[in-house]
């Protein structure tokens, strides 16, 4: 899989739950609780991220990716 299709697969995502995270805020303002435009927003997000949790885990299952590890002694 190419490096920058990957890049722009998981920014999207991140884009998508902004969006959904920044319409929640939106609703809630603007409704004032009379719909559930919000708790909708709110949901989408949480589904965006648990699937983006998801496909990360899957790319690195497949290959596609791979954790350099954070704070590991490279000589270990």
């Amino acid at each position: 899989m190419n490096d920058s299709l990957k890049i722009l697969v998981v920014v999207g995502f991140l884009a998508l739950i902004l969006w959904n995270l920044g319409a929640g805020l939106y609703y809630m303002l603007s409704d004032k609780g009379q719909s559930k435009r919000t708790v909708n927003a709110l949901t989408k997000r949480i589904i965006l991220s648990i699937a983006l949790i998801l496909l990360v885990v899957l790319a690195n299952y497949m290959g596609w990716i791979e954790f350099h590890g954070v704070g590991r002694n490279p000589n270990s």
